[in-house]
């Protein structure tokens, strides 16, 4: 006969869950029935037979079963579970700290970000499954795996990282948000740290930025010649709006940025308002968003025009009030950088029309759009001349205007600098959308993607896909890589 009971006051789910153990009741002659599998650290059944005073009998379970015998135990609408007080939620904290700061734990995070680090990823993914925790970084815009975690250092490993980043470790329920900073190879990197509720646990996601580094050179991105002129160009115009547009990651702060490298901090005021502050620029008054204090984009951005500025960044135009303020701005002799999520140049038109903005006030504000997208590089070490299947022949010579039907092409063998994925490092394509008095026209008498769209090619605009096939041609990227990152 065995007899329900609770869970112990010393012993916490956390402590349950590393060590793969859980009691289920109290048997007849008196002992402790403890549930446990294969995997179990069994050290654990002796703290339990202290914590319960009662000596203990274990029997072997599935990993499944294991699973739901601890959800019940630390329910919280169970009957037979003791309702945690606050005593309980600190030694609840307390439990995870020790685990998150054991010397395993704390080896394996510290190695995480170095090898994230030396491998050039952006981002860090930890990802709680039903199989236990997964690593990946993210390397050229892909996620690749990463070193797997200590077995059962699930929590501990997320509890370490959200230690680090001064988030609260007993509160698993709610997203929170932090920053990481630390000196690796005497370089300061500050790790953006996300940590979101999932099915199976929490998922968190570090993103690192390298505070020693500087903004990239505008003739770095690879920009083709034309549009890197333009660019420069307008970049230096004395009032008016430039937007670049692509997806999340597609390096549009990194082109702002290198924008912004062309004009003199020295003599003008230059002011940026992001969300968050990703390098730190010379010369340049930068504001971080922080909404939970009310510092926004619209209300910043009306703070910020009090401050007499030449040229401002405005990291994002995300809703109708802050596109207005930024057009405004525009119009009153500023020079206003910002950026927009579209697929396309053209579609930033359309965007602002979405966003409320008098077609009328686009035209007499905005001078070019530039739309781009990063792709990997050919690895230098391992890259190999080869020739292309048919069918990607064929696409490769229905974009491309320009010449004969490719014989030979270059991509990435695979090695162990590229990690045998035959490419390293970026580079963009771009799409330039200058506007002229035609574009301007026909977006004030009547703003139609198409015609607008018409008027930009026949002026000499080229599609992302064309530079694309440009540098497949060069030898710089492979046709796959510019059919992932675009489309028709």
């Amino acid at each position: 006969m065995t007899t329900t009971i609770e869970l112990a006051t010393r012993v916490s789910p956390e402590f349950l869950l590393h060590h793969r153990i859980c009691p289920t009741g109290v048997l007849a002659d008196g002992s402790l029935a403890v549930a446990v599998t294969e995997t179990s650290l069994l050290q654990g059944v002796d703290d339990l037979s202290v914590a319960y005073d009662r000596p203990v009998v274990t029997r072997e379970v599935s990993a499944q079963a294991l699973d739901g015998l601890i959800a019940r135990v630390t329910a919280p609408d169970e009957g037979t579970v003791e309702v945690q007080g606050e005593q309980d939620a600190e030694t609840f904290a307390a439990d995870i700290r020790d685990l998150a700061n054991q010397p395993p734990v704390v080896r394996y995070v510290n190695l995480l970000i170095r090898e994230a680090y030396d491998a050039g990823a952006s981002d860090i993914h930890l990802q709680s499954r039903r199989e236990g925790l997964e690593a990946r970084v993210r390397l050229d815009g892909v996620l690749q795996p990463a070193l797997d975690p200590p077995p059962r250092s699930d929590r501990a490993v997320i509890s370490r990282i959200k230690l680090l980043a001064q988030l609260d470790i007993a509160e698993r329920r709610r997203p929170q948000d932090g920053r990481i900073r630390v000196r690796l190879k005497e370089r300061e990197l500050d790790l953006r740290v996300s940590s979101v509720p999932t099915v199976f646990g929490e998922s968190v996601v570090l993103r690192l930025l390298d505070r020693d580094g500087g903004a990239i050179p505008l003739e770095s991105l690879g920009l083709p010649a034309d549009l890197l002129f333009t660019m420069q160009r307008l970049a230096q115009k004395p009032h008016g709006m430039i937007l670049v547009t692509g997806p999340t990651g597609s390096g549009k702060t990194t082109t702002l940025y290198a924008a912004l490298g062309l004009r003199s901090a020295a003599t003008e005021k230059i002011v940026t308002l992001e969300d968050p502050v990703e390098y730190a620029l010379d010369g340049v008054t930068q504001v971080p968003i922080h909404a939970q204090t009310g510092v926004t984009f619209p209300s910043m951005l009306r703070s910020l025009l009090r401050q007499d500025p030449d040229v401002m960044l405005v990291g994002e135009m995300r809703d109708a009030e802050t596109a207005e303020l930024a057009i405004q701005a525009a119009l009153t002799g500023h020079v206003v950088f910002s950026t927009l999520h579209t697929s396309d140049a053209v579609g930033a038109i359309l965007r602002l029309l979405d966003l409320q903005i008098p077609p009328f006030l686009i035209a007499a504000t905005l001078d070019a759009v530039l739309a781009q997208r990063l792709v990997r590089k050919i690895c230098d070490d391992c890259r190999e001349p080869y020739v292309p299947e048919v069918e990607m022949a064929a696409l490769l010579l229905d974009r491309d205007r320009g010449g004969g039907k490719p014989s030979e092409l270059v991509r990435g063998r695979g090695c162990t600098r590229c990690r045998g994925t035959g490419y390293r490092g970026r580079v963009g394509i771009f799409e330039l959308f200058v506007l002229t008095d035609d574009t301007r026209e026909a977006i004030v008498a009547a703003p139609s993607r198409q015609r607008v769209e018409a008027l930009a090619r026949a002026q000499g605009m080229r599609p992302l896909r064309a530079d694309g096939w440009a540098k497949v041609r060069a030898g710089v990227t492979t046709i796959e890589e510019v059919l992932r990152v675009t489309q028709e």
